[in-house]
């Protein structure tokens, strides 16, 4: 994934102008003038038409690979204006940090993959349920920015501040459920459908999933390290090598004792078999 994350950036690089300035704000009319006409047709004709329906593609209805993406999440007035806005909201800040090009392919490239999880359910299940809006394009944009700013605020009801690091941990949960239950009720396609539909996000974050990684083996090994090191300095001590915080018996009063250091202590605290869990934890 890496080496396909550079190849983008060099294209995205190279051809700056194939972009479309200001994407998502076109996005988002096209959803408000869909909801404003879809209001008027009770028969529901006109997003059955636009939705995306993998057996209606593969019979020839190639607009639905488009279309599908100017349907609205929602059907209340009030949740349909507010999704738009803070999508809108999501898309102008990432276009403005990427630039045009990258940011039509990021969201170009999410549509695509939502159109391919769809056929590969149709043909794993069986069926593949109609995609009525781009919920798993804007779920990766969600990521995206919660990935790039996770310390951002924003107000749920407008009232309550959470910061976007938190609404991504809690929407990513929703997601891996989805997959278990999918998993364990047998469907195969369905379990596959959001880890298809959002590659884009993985494959554009790649690096940074790296770093992420690479931060935390480190922590690891420096934390290994600092472990060792205070061993030693046990050892330095005359006449033993682990010593009982609590009681004060020593591995060579007693060898057949154990003793072991609490992780739940801040820094190392040695303490022998009856103590290691029941003793006050030290706290910085």
């Amino acid at each position: 994934m890496r080496k396909l994350n550079e190849a983008i950036d060099r294209f995205c690089a190279l051809h700056p102008r194939l972009g479309i300035p200001g994407l998502m704000r076109y996005i988002v009319i096209a959803n408000a003038v869909i909801y404003i006409f879809s209001m008027f047709d009770k028969s529901g004709l006109l997003e059955s038409t636009l939705a995306m329906d993998a057996g209606a593609v593969l019979h020839g209805q190639v607009w639905r690979i488009v279309t599908f993406v100017l349907i609205p999440t929602g059907s209340r007035p009030l949740s349909v204006l507010l999704s738009l806005f803070f999508y809108y909201w999501l898309g102008e800040s990432m276009e403005r940090l990427w630039g045009s090009t990258k940011f039509t392919v990021y969201y170009v490239s999410g549509m695509l993959l939502s159109v391919l999880a769809s056929i590969i359910a149709l043909f794993l299940d069986g069926f593949a349920f109609p995609l009525y809006g781009a919920a798993y394009v804007n779920a990766a944009l969600f990521f995206a920015f919660a990935l790039t700013y996770p310390e951002a605020v924003v107000r749920v009801f407008y009232i309550i501040p959470v910061k976007m690091k938190w609404l991504g941990i809690l929407e990513a949960a929703g997601y891996v459920l989805a997959v278990v239950l999918g998993i364990y009720w047998g469907l195969w396609g369905y379990a596959l459908t959001p880890v298809v539909a959002m590659l884009n996000l993985f494959v554009f974050f790649s690096p940074d999933f790296r770093r992420r990684a690479d931060t935390v083996r480190a922590r690891g090994r420096r934390e290994a390290v600092q472990f060792r090191r205070a061993v030693k300095e046990q050892k330095k001590q005359r006449g033993y090598n682990h010593k009982c915080e609590v009681c004060g018996r020593t591995d060579t009063d007693f060898p057949d004792l154990q003793f072991r250091y609490c992780s739940k202590c801040s820094g190392y605290h040695c303490f022998c078999e009856e103590h290691i869990f029941n003793h006050t934890h030290h706290l910085e």
